[in-house]
């Protein structure tokens, strides 16, 4: 019995010395992981890995891995096996791997679902007339899609999709790091601008510049430059200047739906184009997580300021503004305004039918009008910018390399200057100052300027809420390859990478007017049109400088047609502020100021847009721009001014 006993023990310990070490097409069992979204004629990884991690795989004895029969190739990323594969339709995928076997059945998304979020959001806005529901719904269709075909009854999916919009897609959205610091900008620009207005700064400024008003034109020109000069928060300026020069208009016979023309007109165009806004943080971070899904080498405010050479509807738009102001002359409707202002004077209109308590800006009459208290706050703000960008993207060698030009030494170190901190730093810079010149002066106390704070803080609750439900329905079309399918179908189309920045502003505009928002515009265009526009250019063989070019057009054309499209649409909150803010009746703004909007945009697309995509330099087209619209205005405008001021 113990004869036999040791016997057995060492035949077993003879066995496991003389066995051969086991190699990686040893038949044995391996785990295998597929992508948890699969979208049709989308690569998908499948990764391979063995189960008790006893297999240490090398480059050189990778094991052939076949799918439904057919080798593919295989990369290693961290002792597992990788294959891309990209499912057609439904079917069963069998691997094997020597004699090793595995089956499962896969149901990828079809890659033309992939628009239904995106497509959803803005129909619903179309037809609900309202963002904040047409961005949830958008992102409620594409997450049950999802869950739909991982295997779920549609019910049940719909429930898993929406618990999935908050704790999957919000949070992920609110954790990312550039995410959090725009929310942060945003509102410390929202309570720096209520500070200011609180202590008189922003007073002070206005009542400067209305000494100057002293004839329709001239009155017409300081709110120009009023609009102009409160170039941070297009909020803040339609409240601002509207009800600040509302009574010198008044005065002067200006009639309100000029005013409030030149009000809209202003403030979105130029907080557009202006690099230290409100806006700028929003617009960074979406062409920030375009270029990082892209992977282009430059940095999102490099983008941003090489994409203002781009900018004509919002430029042609303030100096249109101008040559109208300085000709003295309408045309259309606002004509008829402006002549029976001039002759009749301005009077109350009972029928506009709207709440003036939203253009209520009124400041305690005791408080001074202190131009600076305004003025320095902002100051810091740029200057801080400036020297934070400098700060960031400082680099020795650049400057000390003497075959860069000044110019590119500037731009290289913008360009590689973290634009957040930057933002960061001089807003709550410029915060601070507010604070302290208000307590300083004893304008305010400690109590009423943090409660003017905090009303600041509130002020910009509904663009951070656009911004979440921007970067979550950003996040679901990025997993159903929305922009591939945009992709793929304009290549079918054999559609010119040329005519995209045009199809851009127009759809842009289309989108602002049926949503009445820039901001759901924008939320909604750029994670689909920005990869959309690189694929195709590069899919067209264009070299990496025209590629580039084309993008930056692109980045311009959905801003400046979400401008143009919250010009002419009678439900944007802008549009709405601006009639508030001059106490004109709404329907008449609209009805007057769509001519205009119409006519610039016309200029800016044949003009601007669509030459400047084929390599015309803008350098050319903005004067070109320029004096067609002057054309129109000498051909349609008719005089106002002949009509003496009583």
């Amino acid at each position: 019995m113990h004869k036999r006993l040791l016997f057995i023990i060492l035949t077993i310990c003879i066995g496991l010395v003389t066995t051969k070490p086991i190699h990686a097409n040893t038949p044995k069992d391996y785990s295998i992981a597929f992508e948890s979204i699969i979208v049709q004629h989308v690569d998908s990884k499948i990764t391979i890995t063995d189960q008790d991690n006893s297999i240490i795989f090398g480059n050189e004895n990778l094991p052939v891995v076949r799918i439904n029969g057919n080798p593919k190739q295989v990369k290693l990323e961290d002792n597992k096996l990788v294959v891309d594969y990209k499912f057609s339709k439904k079917e069963e995928i069998q691997i094997t791997i020597g004699d090793w076997n595995y089956k499962k059945d896969i149901n990828p998304i079809p890659l033309w679902m992939s628009i239904l979020p995106p497509l959803i959001a803005i129909l619903m806005a179309l037809i609900i007339r309202e963002v904040f529901s047409a961005l949830f719904l958008g992102i409620l269709v594409g997450t049950t899609i999802i869950y739909f075909y991982q295997g779920s009854t549609f019910f049940v999916a719909v429930f898993q999709g929406l618990f999935s919009i908050v704790d999957k897609y919000i949070l992920e959205s609110m954790s990312d790091h550039g995410h959090l610091s725009i929310i942060i900008f945003s509102m410390l620009i929202g309570a720096m601008v209520n500070v200011i207005t609180k202590n008189g700064g922003m007073k002070g400024v206005v009542k400067i510049l209305s000494r100057y008003a002293r004839s329709a034109r001239s009155g017409q020109l300081v709110t120009w430059m009023l609009g102009i000069s409160i170039f941070f928060d297009d909020y803040a300026n339609t409240l601002v200047v509207g009800n600040t020069m509302r009574p010198v208009t008044d005065r002067l016979r200006i009639s309100r739906e000029k005013l409030a023309y030149i009000v809209d007109s202003t403030a979105a165009p130029v907080a557009a184009v202006a690099f230290v806004t409100t806006w700028i943080g929003a617009e960074l971070s979406y062409i920030q997580d375009g270029i990082n899904k892209l992977g282009i080498e430059e940095s999102a405010y490099n983008v941003f300021m090489n994409s203002l050479a781009y900018s004509f509807y919002p430029i042609f738009t303030l100096i249109f503004i101008f040559m109208l102001v300085y000709r003295g002359v309408d045309y259309g409707p606002m004509y008829k305004a402006e002549i029976k202002a001039r002759k009749e004077g301005v009077q109350a209109d009972d029928s506009e039918g709207f709440s003036n308590k939203l253009n209520e800006i009124e400041i305690d009459e005791k408080i001074k009008a202190r131009w600076y208290n305004a003025v320095i706050p902002v100051l810091v703000i740029i200057f801080g910018t400036f020297i934070g960008l400098f700060y960031t993207g400082w680099d020795q060698l650049i400057w000390d390399n003497t075959e860069l030009g000044f110019t590119k030494k500037i731009s290289a170190t913008i360009g590689n200057a973290d634009s957040y901190k930057a933002l960061l730093w001089s807003s709550i810079s410029g915060v601070l100052v507010a604070v302290s010149m208000t307590l300083i002066q004893r304008i305010l106390n400690l109590k009423e300027t943090i409660d003017s704070l905090v009303n600041g803080f509130r002020t910009m609750l509904t663009a951070i809420i656009i911004l979440i439900l921007a970067w979550s329905i950003a996040l679901v079309t990025e997993h159903l390859h929305t922009a591939d399918f945009i992709s793929q179908t304009m290549l079918a189309f054999s559609m010119s990478p040329y005519l995209v920045p045009t199809l851009t502003f127009i759809l842009a505009a289309l989108v602002a007017f049926s949503t009445g928002s820039s901001w759901g515009t924008m939320a909604i265009l750029y994670p689909l049109l920005l990869p959309a526009c690189w694929l195709i250019s590069k899919e067209s063989g264009l070299e990496y400088d025209y590629a580039i070019s084309i993008f930056y057009n692109v980045v311009s054309a959905v801003l400046a047609g979400s401008v143009l499209g919250d010009h002419c649409s009678p439900i944007s909150d802008t549009t709405i502020l601006s009639s508030l803010a001059s106490s004109c009746n709404h329907i008449e703004h609209v009805r007057t100021q769509l001519p205009y909007a119409l006519s610039v945009g016309g200029i800016a697309i044949f003009c601007g847009t669509l030459p400047s995509a084929y390599g015309v330099s803008s350098w050319i087209l903005f004067p070109i721009g320029i004096v067609l619209l002057f054309i129109i205005i000498r051909i349609f405008g008719k005089k106002t001014n002949l009509i003496i001021n009583s």
